[in-house]
């Protein structure tokens, strides 16, 4: 879809918003875009929208390009002709005037998708193509080399008379070096770094969790075929792993996952083609993908990684699934588990858990958080809980709050407050999580076993940290409510 004032204005309007006080030496751009011409068609007087890229090196240099109709020495740019947006007409631009390809650069962490600089410039006459004089307002995008080495340049001999790589303190455009020499100095080293994250989902077991993507081409990345759950970095995102975070938000909310680590980096193409490394996050989960909400794409579902040879998937994600696999060997120390019942007459066992419900004065509920390397969990905040030996329930429940926390509990100060019934997998063992609510006890919560809790904390039933387990967050809504029982992923 060609881009449209709406979508120039936009980016106008987000672009001041970071630049408050450049809003009166850009009431030109403001008036062009409230007017009734085409903003980028060259032909729109006093003044027209155009595009150029900011080109930098490893060495913080920036590319320059000679033009034979000025004289002068400028980035890379020029008019709008059809493109999608913005950022594609300024790659296209460098692209067509010095031989570039567009896998050559990458964004930059500080900028993204966003133009570093919107300046307005003043063009002379040129009667020979019956242009008089008039503005551009030009809106520049930053990239890096995607790769260490320099691509042979292969200029356009009919516009481009040279290339020069200028030091950040000698770009020609005074607003641009100013906004390069501040980024620098907020951390820009020319060297790539991840802009988008995702997330390699497995259950343990030697499944890996795929996400079917709408079929939308020209539109969104891989389209229509499998991947892995994430996206891009905005400038909202404080790190890496909260754009990972927001994205699963958006797309599976319902979905809580365990011991999510940084991975690997790999390398990745956008919509426009340019490079795009991929901080990948390896995460566990153990539910029933078809029971979740999926707000964008089309399906989510478990794969073996011998059956990936049958799916639409990228290369890279497929053998980066293989590596992983190899790495981390199903876990065999895992007791068989029986089938879920079927509809049969087949008796199927089901594991029991106990968990300990604790109000303060103030109505906040005590959560653990569990140690990053827990087979269960890791990293996640959960109840004080444990699963039942051969002994009670209420046994149970006593020993694992004295072992873990240190507190005293009278078994006739205990009652049952609610039930879980949860399948973590299909074909995994069911479990009856008991919740049991106590009055009274002694002592203030401890860390007694670091090797499972790192600390312990009461939290408002509204405030809930968002890495909780799932079915805890859902016995802890229920109990307020005063409902016995739940079931999850059934």
């Amino acid at each position: 879809m060609p881009l449209t004032r709406s979508d120039i204005r936009r980016t106008a309007e987000k672009y001041l918003a970071r630049h408050p006080a450049e809003r009166d030496a850009l009431a030109g751009l403001i008036t062009l875009l409230n007017g009734a011409g085409d903003p980028t068609d060259r032909a729109t007087l006093p003044g027209h929208v155009t595009c150029s890229a900011v080109v930098i090196d490893r060495e913080q240099r920036v590319l320059h390009i000679g033009h034979r109709n000025t004289g002068l020495l400028l980035t890379p740019g020029g008019h709008i002709e059809g493109d999608r947006t913005l950022l594609a007409a300024a790659l296209r631009e460098v692209c067509e005037e010095t031989g570039l390809q567009a896998r050559d650069l990458c964004l930059i962490p500080q900028f993204l998708g966003s133009p570093i600089d919107v300046d307005t410039h003043d063009i002379d006459a040129n009667p020979s193509k019956g242009e008089r004089p008039h503005q551009h307002f030009d809106f520049r995008y930053a990239f890096y080399l995607s790769s260490d080495e320099h691509p042979e340049l292969a200029l356009q001999d009919e516009e481009v008379d040279g290339a020069q790589w200028l030091e950040l303190a000698k770009v020609r455009s005074s607003t641009l070096r100013n906004k390069l020499l501040a980024a620098r100095a907020q951390g820009m080293d020319g060297k790539p770094e991840p802009v988008n994250a995702c997330a390699l989902i497995h259950d343990g077991a030697g499944r890996y969790l795929l996400h079917l993507r709408d079929h939308k081409p020209g539109l969104i990345c891989q389209s229509g075929a499998f991947a892995l759950l994430g996206g891009g970095r905005t400038h909202d995102d404080q790190s890496l792993e909260d754009t990972l975070l927001r994205e699963l938000s958006e797309e599976v909310p319902e979905l809580r996952l365990e011991d999510v680590r940084p991975y690997a980096v790999e390398a990745d193409t956008s919509i426009d083609g340019l490079s795009v490394p991929v901080q990948v996050f390896a995460a566990r989960w153990r539910g029933n993908a078809e029971r979740l909400a999926l707000h964008e794409g089309v399906l989510l579902r478990w794969f073996a990684p011998d059956e990936l040879d049958r799916l639409r998937l990228s290369p890279a994600t497929r053998d980066l699934i293989h590596r992983h696999a190899a790495e981390n060997p199903p876990d065999t120390n895992q007791a068989a588990a029986p089938a879920v019942w079927d509809g049969g007459s087949q008796t199927v066992l089901n594991g029991i858990g106990v968990h300990l419900h604790l109000e303060d004065a103030e109505g906040r509920v005590l959560l653990g958080l569990r140690h990053p390397e827990s087979k269960y969990a890791g990293d996640t905040w959960h109840y004080l809980a444990g699963r039942c030996e051969q002994e009670s329930a209420l046994a149970c429940l006593v020993r694992e709050a004295r072992e873990e926390a240190g507190l005293v509990i009278d078994p006739a100060d205990v009652e049952l407050a609610h039930v879980v019934h949860v399948v973590d997998t299909p074909g995994s063992l069911p479990l009856m999580q008991l919740f049991f609510k106590a009055s009274r006890w002694e002592g203030e919560p401890k860390v007694l076993e670091p090797d499972k809790c790192l600390t312990w904390k009461w939290w408002p039933r509204h405030e809930l940290p968002d890495r909780i387990v799932s079915y805890t967050r859902t016995a802890i809504a229920a109990i307020a409510e005063g409902r016995p029982y739940s079931q999850l992923s059934w």
